[in-house]
């Protein structure tokens, strides 16, 4: 599952790749179909990370809202925000059996998804 926001140059990169590497995906827009509480708690729970890596901390929403201020609130506050609105949250975002991935690195994306070559 590939989650992007359509006009994030970054998202498009990402799908670049995923395109390249013959990854095929199915592809949700973050804002019209934002995340679930549910998803996104599976979703911070497989990925390992702090539920506050999963904030777009760049955004405009963002900070319009100050949730730098309200970043260490309680995770079930900070999960229905996060779901209030898919803007808030970073991308792209790649879902993969227990593999989840926020934003694009190629490296990180390459180690994760990629099958090591023979030598």
């Amino acid at each position: 599952l590939f989650i992007q926001y359509p006009k994030c140059g970054t998202c498009r990169k990402a799908a670049q790749w995923l395109k390249n590497n013959h990854i095929d995906v199915t592809i949700r827009d973050i804002v019209s179909d934002n995340p679930t509480q549910q998803e996104l708690l599976v979703w911070i729970e497989k990925s390992g990370k702090p539920i506050q890596k999963f904030f777009n901390t760049n955004g405009l929403r963002y900070k319009e809202l100050n949730l730098k201020d309200k970043i260490k609130n309680t995770q079930q506050e900070l999960l229905r925000i996060l779901a209030s609105e898919g803007i808030l949250v970073k991308r792209p975002v790649l879902i993969s059996g227990n593999t989840v991935l926020t934003g694009f690195n190629e490296e990180e994306w390459s180690k994760a998804l990629l099958k090591p070559e023979k030598v």
